[in-house]
């Protein structure tokens, strides 16, 4: 039996198809058992009928097919999904979540901390007191700024050679009396010294700012005082009196007040802009969505697996930049559907136990689906969301509509559809025809149109619909009295409208 290597011989030698070769009797002689040869794709090595040189360059591109593939299984590596199962990854999570867990840098905030840290910077130089009022609504990041501000701070003097300051953060809530803080003020100025009964703090700091000090100097001293609404009293004496400390001729105060009062220096400062030392203001508006979105992929993108789908996310921003922009109120929804999560991670686990129990430890019938089912909560989807941010901001046309009959739900769903294109108004007729669609769509037997007209009545009475006059009633003109969003909002936790919604 010829070899493989005479068979190549014999093909490449004589340049064409090699003839059969016969006997003496001048019979053909019977072919050898034919060799299976491989497919290209499959090996190296081709036909015999194959080029060297194409063996060679599918040698090499497969090589080099090989020689990357490693690269891309290891990024699907590197992107490990989430096990809510794991105790360890969900402590993570919950912690990455927490409120007081401090992120490395304070994001969109960058201008408002620039003005702080500007003015603290130019009161050092200087030498020279000051007072600086920072306001805005609760959970826009005033004290995480001014924390990192005041880092900053000590950072920049040891670099620029200037002596750093001494700090001093008071949360004004731990105040038993609002004159107690002057108590704090002058026991940071003397620590070891005790303070004459005789003359109270104030006095004191005002004897010490009003004269001047010896050839050394004295440090200068950035008082953070949060909560400062906690202070202000019937008369506003000890407001005026902590601002008016860093008025003092000699005075080495840089004073930074920190409170959710906007208009407070307006309010309860007026003798101070009298005097034209009016603090300088610095305002920290609400969180926008996209902001919102920005910090907590920050905060997420310490985890090395994914926790939240991206429109869970982006429906938890909107609803919250929608009620308040609270940073704080966001992470407390995020917390809130994990919670939510856990529990459907549990209840799925307690049925799987209970089927096996009843169907016995040889009946695997039923327990595959289950076991998939639990194996898929893997991730916060946009339900889970839907529910946390229900059980947060409870509003009364999303109670009345999540209340509402099936039927009615879906032509509120229908609607929607008919006005993502922006269209203000419709018929009965062609809000009949689109609620027929969805019925058809998800298998439920749709009702007439005389039916459609009085549920719209319905709709109108409960302030969802506004009908228009017509003779016929497919032709009545209807429009939506609330925002789709809610009504988006409201359904999309019920697996049945969110694919309505959806299409």
């Amino acid at each position: 039996m010829p070899t493989i290597g005479a068979v190549r011989s014999d093909s490449n030698g004589g340049g064409s198809t090699p003839q059969k070769r016969r006997s003496i009797s001048g019979g053909p002689i019977s072919p050898p058992s034919p060799v299976k040869w491989k497919s290209p794709r499959r090996s190296v090595n081709g036909s015999p009928n194959t080029p060297s040189k194409e063996i060679e360059k599918g040698s090499d591109s497969k090589t080099s097919r090989l020689h990357k593939s490693p690269r891309k299984n290891l990024s699907v590596v590197e992107k490990s999904k989430w096990n809510p199962r794991d105790s360890k990854q969900m402590n993570a999570v919950k912690e990455a979540l927490h409120v007081s867990t401090v992120p490395s840098a304070v994001v969109c905030r960058e201008e408002e901390q620039n003005r702080v840290m500007n003015f603290c910077k130019a009161c050092i130089e200087h030498g020279k007191s000051g007072s600086l009022y920072v306001c805005g609504c609760p959970g826009t990041g005033k004290s995480l700024s001014m924390e990192k501000v005041r880092q900053a701070l000590v950072d920049w003097a040891a670099q620029t050679g200037f002596q750093p300051p001494d700090l001093l953060s008071i949360n004004c809530t731990s105040l038993t009396n609002t004159s107690d803080i002057f108590g704090k003020i002058l026991e940071k100025h003397k620590p070891r010294k005790k303070n004459n009964s005789s003359v109270s703090p104030l006095q004191h700091l005002r004897n010490i700012y009003s004269k001047k000090q010896q050839s050394t100097g004295m440090k200068m001293m950035l008082i953070i005082a949060d909560e400062l609404d906690y202070l202000i009293t019937r008369d506003r004496t000890v407001l005026h009196d902590l601002f008016m400390l860093t008025t003092l001729p000699f005075s080495s105060c840089i004073l930074i007040g920190v409170s959710n009062a906007i208009d407070l220096a307006d309010r309860f400062l007026p003798k101070l802009q009298s005097l034209n030392c009016k603090p300088m203001v610095v305002t920290y508006r609400a969180y926008s969505k996209d902001q919102i979105l920005k910090i907590l992929q920050q905060r997420l993108m310490a985890l090395p697996f994914p926790v939240f789908q991206p429109q869970a996310l982006e429906l938890c921003a909107r609803k919250v930049a929608a009620a308040s922009g609270d940073m704080r109120k966001t992470l407390s929804v995020c917390r809130s559907v994990i919670e939510i999560l856990e529990a459907e991670l549990r209840e799925s686990i307690n049925s799987l136990d209970l089927l096996s129990s009843e169907k016995g430890a040889f009946d695997q019938q039923a327990m595959p689906t289950l076991d998939s089912k639990n194996q898929k909560i893997d991730i916060v989807r946009v339900d889970h969301m839907a529910i946390a941010l229900s059980k947060t901001f409870r509003s009364p046309i999303v109670d009345t509509i999540r209340s509402l009959p099936q039927h009615q739900q879906i032509i509120l769903c229908s609607a929607v559809r008919l006005f993502r294109g922006g269209r203000k108004d419709t018929t009965i007729g062609e809000l009949n025809k689109s609620y027929v669609d969805i019925c058809k769509s998800v298998l439920v037997p749709p009702i007439g149109i005389l039916e459609i007209s009085s549920m719209c009545r319905v709709l109108s009475d409960h302030g969802l619909l506004k009908l228009g006059q017509a003779r016929d009633d497919k032709l009545k003109r209807v429009t939506l009295k609330v925002d789709e969003a809610d009504i988006a909002f409201a359904l999309q936790g019920i697996r049945f409208f969110r694919n309505c919604l959806l299409q």
